[in-house]
């Protein structure tokens, strides 16, 4: 079990779906928790009643944990593999070997193929979930970390460590073997990437400055700086809404990603440094403290807050059987 370290990049990401999408698409939106301190995975119940720990599974050092939203959970191992859990069973099916320190996944759109960042290797690995294998190896650069793709699924930006001055554009029109486009040297250093909904712009947050630098997604230009709280990590996008996130300042901010007008402010618990939202909810985690938080965007109202764990680090949603 590696030491738990209080930084920023230590966080969670979680995407929660409508109640309606849920009935739609034929079940339950559950959200997986890595709780890392724990060696295990969580499956926790979402909605108004949310909190209570549905199923879990033992697994060593659990970093972090994405899925889509009918297919097989990843969890990364940072000491160098990935875990390929079934589908709302939590069974693992998988073990990929290869990597070096793999840290963050992401699933993309139309979720057949997860990417790793390989922060040992410098490499972005390619996992064709339906296979369950590795597919493909593109280097981009060491300390390869954060990482989003365009919603239309053709571009990725990655950044080069928690803190980076490299910023590394990915061309993804063929998901299977990706290629570099360019890189970006932004004026402060980069933490958290994310498409904005239009996929015209990517917002970059920096630990390091009490802003967030909006940049032209064709273009690699900038376009804007918003302000923000303090460190803000991590960004998120509900309806007109951008959501950004301050762990050490125990709070989250609501921007209009259009006209860039500010919305307010929450108060969360400390150490809340991801989120991510979908269908006007909002949930964040904390690393710090274990709570995991639900709120409505709209209202920035909080619908829950539940301590899981010790420590809680990614999270992801993925759609049970009723």
């Amino acid at each position: 079990m590696r030491k738990i370290l209080a930084l920023p990049a230590a966080t969670v990401a979680l995407l929660l779906l409508p109640s309606s999408l849920a009935a739609t698409s034929g079940g339950r939106p559950v959200a997986l928790v890595a709780a890392e301190a724990s060696n295990e995975v969580l499956a926790v119940a979402l909605g108004p009643h949310g909190g209570r720990v549905l199923e879990r599974v033992r697994l060593d050092d659990p970093l972090m944990v994405t899925a889509p939203l009918h297919g097989p959970a990843v969890v990364v191992n940072p000491h160098g593999t990935v875990t390929l859990l079934a589908w709302h069973s939590l069974k693992p099916i998988k073990v990929l070997r290869g990597f070096v320190r793999p840290e963050v996944a992401a699933i993309a759109p139309g979720g057949r193929y997860a990417y790793v960042s390989d922060a040992g290797s410098g490499r972005l690995v390619v996992v064709d979930l339906s296979r369950r294998r590795i597919v493909h190896r593109l280097f981009v650069g060491a300390k390869a970390h954060h990482l989003d793709f365009s919603p239309d699924g053709k571009r990725l930006w990655i950044a080069l460590g928690e803190t980076a001055s490299t910023i590394v554009r990915v061309d993804t029109s063929n998901l299977r073997r990706p290629r570099v486009a360019g890189r970006i040297r932004p004026r402060v250093t980069a933490h958290g990437i994310e498409f904005s909904p239009s996929g015209k712009t990517v917002w970059v947050s920096s630990s390091a400055a009490p802003f967030l630098t909006v940049f032209d997604a064709a273009t690699g230009t900038v376009v804007r700086r918003v302000a923000a709280g303090k460190g803000p990590q991590e960004i998120g996008f509900s309806g007109k809404r951008a959501l950004v996130t301050s762990g050490y300042g125990s709070s989250l901010e609501a921007v209009s990603w259009r006209t860039y007008g500010r919305h307010g402010s929450v108060s969360m618990p400390y150490g809340s440094f991801n989120l991510a939202t979908l269908g006007g909810n909002i949930v964040t985690s904390s690393v710090l403290t274990g709570y995991v938080t639900e709120l409505r965007a709209g209202t920035l109202k909080r619908m829950w807050t539940t301590k899981l764990a010790p420590v809680t680090r990614y999270v992801a949603i993925s759609l049970w059987p009723r």
